[in-house]
């Protein structure tokens, strides 16, 4: 007895799931195992907060069910409103992991780029919020916050994405106010950009994280003779004949820059954390779940 042919269309919807799938798994499957390193079965992070008490009302975003919608209080004006409770905005948390250009270098084969160690450590830091019964989203409001399986493939597939430019500024768009925040990047970009994301989450009560994640050569710069440095883009070049002649001063700007994060975070009450790809991911993500932890209201 012959097997019908498959209809063109089933099978060409096959090869496209079949060629989506193929790039999301490792990822999650890495994430997945490094949270289960990190803290086998439950975590203990779901918290009732401080029960059902309402807090406020905030306009409704992208991804909102209809159910959440205050109708009575929408039907002041043209704008739809969602009551929010405290233990809502208590176990909600918005992620921004940098996806720039700059990130996506590393100084050896053995290495990871700084991105891919990124993704990997905002997922599975995402898989271990999840499981405790928290919301997690993108900021920008392209990724509202939200809970379960599905909003980890979410996750996943968006963090896949990459930007043109050699530093992506932070996303601050669509905070939930007092919530918390998890921002991943090497932080070496413009600083304005990054003290405004952080001065407004500041204002709207939101505290979170800074990991900043460097590869082993832009800590040490072991670079010495006629080098060639560019950026990842190509935007920026610069060549020296004597690279080994930069090294105090560049170590100096780092030292600098690290200490104006450190002072920045301190300022709007979050935390600050480096983390380097030559080191294990674990020790990053437990850094990661503790210093979460402690921003929790």
């Amino acid at each position: 007895m012959t097997r019908p042919a498959a209809h063109p269309a089933a099978s060409a919807l096959r090869h496209r799931a079949e060629a989506e799938a193929s790039a999301l798994p490792p990822l999650l499957v890495q994430a997945r195992q490094l949270a289960g390193a990190v803290l086998m079965g439950e975590h203990g992070r779901r918290r009732a907060g401080t029960g059902d008490d309402f807090w406020q009302y905030r306009p409704a975003q992208p991804g909102d069910s209809r159910r959440m919608i205050d109708h009575r209080r929408s039907a002041r004006g043209d704008v739809q409103f969602v009551r929010e409770r405290e233990w809502q905005i208590a176990q909600t948390v918005h992620m921004w992991v940098d996806a720039g250009a700059s990130m996506r270098f590393a100084s050896g084969a053995k290495l990871p780029q700084k991105a891919e160690r990124a993704r990997l450590l905002g997922l599975a830091a995402a898989v271990l919020m999840v499981q405790g019964g928290e919301r997690v989203g993108l900021t920008g409001g392209s990724l509202p916050p939200r809970r379960g399986n599905v909003q980890i493939l979410r996750l996943a597939e968006a963090l896949m994405d990459d930007a043109a430019e050699d530093y992506a500024p932070p996303n601050d768009r669509a905070l939930i106010p007092h919530a918390r925040a998890l921002f991943i990047s090497d932080f070496l970009g413009p600083f304005d950009a990054l003290e405004q994301a952080l001065s407004k989450a500041a204002a709207r009560g939101v505290r979170g994280v800074l990991l900043q994640v460097l590869d082993p050569a832009e800590e040490a710069f072991p670079f010495a003779g006629r080098t060639l440095f560019e950026s990842i883009g190509g935007a920026v070049t610069h060549e020296t004949l004597k690279a080994s002649a930069l090294q105090t001063r560049y170590l100096d700007r780092l030292a600098e820059r690290r200490a104006a994060l450190e002072r920045l975070c301190h300022e709007a009450g979050w935390r600050f954390g480096r983390h380097h790809t030559g080191d294990p991911a674990q020790a990053a993500l437990m850094w990661l779940y503790h210093a979460l932890e402690r921003t929790a209201p």
